[in-house]
């Protein structure tokens, strides 16, 4: 996070997706000041942490920045504490949660004591209560003895967007699916297929953003629990309308009936059935959608996740032989954890891309340039 004074906002995503977050920041009209580790440092207001949280369909959360100060020891800390301007964006009767991380470069380097002294800072001083379950988190950092104090404005995270309510074996997170999406060039105007969709994430994703619709449209936000928090003002950027009308194809199959139900019945909460297909079956057995060529997604199960890994190398190499053979002109992405795996599969991939943390595992995208 970046020290700019105006440069205030936050917006997380995974490690090793920053870049595609800040292009993702810049293609909404947000001023990126910074692309550091962990996420993307914004310039603006109330107003742009508001939109960063209806329209960034990368960012996991968005932080506001309410200050800093040099503090050597917990005495120190406790003063400056004590003078803090929490009630600037706190309230009084909104309860908070205070998380505390530290680094060995600082002096104070105990995040409990650190935790303490903060907490007894805004209730003794700021009558602000703490509480572990609050609706609001402040995130401290202590690093080279400056402690930064900042908000997280979204509550929960921001991969859940408000509709989801159905989720197969091993979703894949909204967040990362739009990520991911976004990584393989899609736009929202090519055909996108998805031959084990599981809930229907990637292909849901994919309605929504070339519908042009709000990611956080059907949800709440912890800022809305601030201290002078517009009502009127959200209401004016929050639209639950459609900004633009897709003409592509948009499908998904999965072998297992009952998971289509479930993409079915998200996507219907989704309010983008209309623009999506789901339909049974395996991925061995998949055609090419009518229409142009465009963008195969797949998640497909990765042995540490679902199940025994040897037992996958031939459903990878058979998903290779398929879209190798059906499927000329389309660009494919595959996740998986393993790389011998997304090999097995015999595409022509490009440079393997960053590791990512997912279920505890880390994954990477392997993607190819339109087949032959």
């Amino acid at each position: 996070m970046t020290s700019d004074p105006d440069a205030p906002i936050f917006a997380i995503t995974l490690p090793g997706m920053e870049q595609s977050l800040a292009d993702e920041a810049r293609q909404f009209g947000f001023d990126v000041a910074e692309v550091t580790a962990g996420g993307v440092s914004l310039r603006g207001g109330w107003p742009e942490v508001w939109r960063a949280n209806l329209e960034l369909r990368g960012a996991t959360r968005v932080l506001w920045r309410m200050g800093s100060f040099m503090a050597f020891h917990l005495a120190q800390l406790d003063k400056r504490a004590r003078k803090f301007a929490w009630t600037d964006v706190l309230r009084t009767d909104v309860p908070v949660r205070v998380e505390v991380a530290t680094s060995r470069k600082s002096k104070i380097y105990h995040a409990g004591a650190a935790t303490k002294r903060i907490e007894a800072a805004l209730v003794e001083s700021a009558g602000i209560p703490v509480a572990a379950d609050a609706p609001v988190t402040l995130k401290v950092r202590i690093d080279d003895n400056r402690v930064t104090i900042s908000v997280d404005t979204s509550g929960e995270p921001l991969h859940k967007r408000g509709h989801k309510e159905a989720v197969g074996k091993a979703p894949m997170r909204e967040t990362l699916a739009a990520l991911f999406l976004r990584h393989c060039g899609f736009d929202g105007t090519q055909p996108v297929f998805d031959p084990m969709c599981g809930s229907g994430t990637f292909v849901i994703e994919a309605a929504e953003l070339a519908a042009g619709l709000q990611a956080g449209r059907a949800r709440n936000f912890a800022f809305e629990q601030f201290e002078g928090f517009d009502p009127g003002g959200l209401a004016e950027r929050r639209t639950t309308e459609r900004r633009s009308a897709p003409k592509v194809r948009l499908t998904g199959s999965d072998r297992d009936q009952g998971v289509i139900a479930m993409a079915q019945a998200n996507a219907a909460r989704a309010g983008v059935q209309d623009l999506v297909r789901f339909q049974q079956g395996n991925a061995g057995d998949i055609t090419p959608p009518e229409g142009p060529p465009g963008l195969v997604i797949v998640n497909p199960p990765y042995g540490a996740r679902i199940g025994n890994k040897k037992a996958l190398y031939p459903v990878y190499g058979r998903l290779g032989q398929v879209l190798a053979k059906r499927f000329s002109g389309w660009r494919v992405g595959i996740v998986t954890s393993e790389a011998s795996l997304a090999k097995a599969t015999g595409l022509p991939f490009l440079p393997e891309g960053p590791g990512i943390a997912h279920g505890g595992l880390r994954v990477r995208l392997w993607r190819t340039d339109a087949l032959p």
